[in-house]
């Protein structure tokens, strides 16, 4: 498992950096980056942190994905995350994170 870093909509805020519990993402010319990312655990803190959605992970055959990649998008408490087929199809799934741990 292991993501995507889309540079060209990198805002160098550093947020997925204090997150990653490998730490794996670092900083290079104002930019996130994430050297060897074959070490990535696929935990996802990541790209839940970033508020440029500039972090896809990506969806292996071990996940169903088939080659997609999975975003997320803030808004407030609502987490928009997106699958992203290898086709180009989309779907999002909204998820109020007050609501998450209610059981």
């Amino acid at each position: 498992m292991s993501i995507e870093i889309r540079q060209n909509l990198c805002i160098g805020c550093g947020r997925c950096i204090t997150v990653c519990p490998g730490s794996l993402i670092k900083l290079k010319n104002k930019t996130a980056t994430i050297p060897k990312p074959e070490r990535c655990w696929g935990c996802a803190s990541c790209i839940k942190e970033c508020t440029a959605e500039a972090i896809a992970l990506f969806l292996g055959e071990d996940m169903g994905g088939l080659g997609g990649k999975m975003t997320v998008r803030r808004e407030n408490s609502l987490l928009h995350w997106t699958v992203t087929k290898a086709n180009g199809t989309a779907q999002t799934i909204t998820v109020n994170s007050l609501d998450s741990n209610k059981y």
